[in-house]
């Protein structure tokens, strides 16, 4: 059977990630999640105070890139690829509102964005890949045999978010996550390097109405019908 590079692309919270790990794990194929790179490289600017509220750095944090290593490393245990940031495992440290506050500026720097698309071309140069992301479509793999780019309403995915951290422990109010969307949003979108858009041969998915299950299924059934050959 042969394989195939599935881009997945789209706005923040619309489930890209937990979909491109269903696919993978169902097609056997290498999971790459791009906003954990993006969002271990905002976590090392915060740490090394190159982005807060009022300051951003941008500079400092061209000059410190040579020194930031991103990777993944599966846990045994789990069976799930998680982040490492300079070695640290970062995984639960990435996904909080403070990073998810600053991750859309940070990818804005195109030395951070050439940074990490080389890598993630690396990563699928052999095929058997789902990656998931703004730019997967567009920049990383414009020749992805299939491409798929989710939509959901702001407030649909402020209310997932919402849910998620709030199952994690964290102490968030629904509108400081759903004022994190919009401008997430609106950051993505209108950025000069990379802006997230639809690539012209991509499926649209909108799931605001649609459960895990079922979307899982759309988007394994038109996976099935790319790797078969079919249109």
């Amino acid at each position: 059977m042969r394989k195939i590079t599935i881009a997945i692309d789209g706005y923040s919270s619309t489930g890209k990630s937990t979909v491109a790990k269903q696919l993978a794990d169902w097609l056997e194929y290498i999971y790459v999640d791009t906003g954990a790179m993006y969002r271990a490289i905002t976590l090392f600017a915060m740490r090394n105070k190159i982005i807060a509220p009022e300051t951003f750095q941008v500079e400092r944090l061209i000059e410190t890139l040579p020194n930031v290593t991103v990777e993944f490393k599966r846990n045994n245990a789990t069976g799930n690829a998680e982040i490492f940031l300079n070695g640290q495992n970062v995984e639960r440290e990435i996904r909080t509102l403070e990073v998810s506050e600053f991750v859309s500026p940070i990818a804005t720097v195109p030395e951070v964005r050439k940074k990490l698309v080389q890598q993630q071309q690396e990563i699928g140069k052999e095929k058997g890949v789902v990656m998931d992301g703004r730019d997967i479509g567009t920049v990383v793999f414009p020749g992805a045999e299939l491409k798929i780019f989710m939509n959901a309403s702001a407030e649909t995915r402020a209310k997932r978010r919402y849910e998620e951290l709030l199952g994690r422990g964290d102490t968030v109010s629904f509108d400081d996550v759903l004022r994190n969307v919009v401008e997430r949003d609106r950051i993505d979108t209108t950025r000069e390097d990379s802006p997230l858009r639809k690539a012209d041969d991509a499926i649209e998915i909108d799931n605001s109405e649609m459960n895990l299950e079922d979307q899982f299924h759309t988007i394994l059934q038109l996976a099935k019908d790319r790797i078969a050959g079919r249109v």
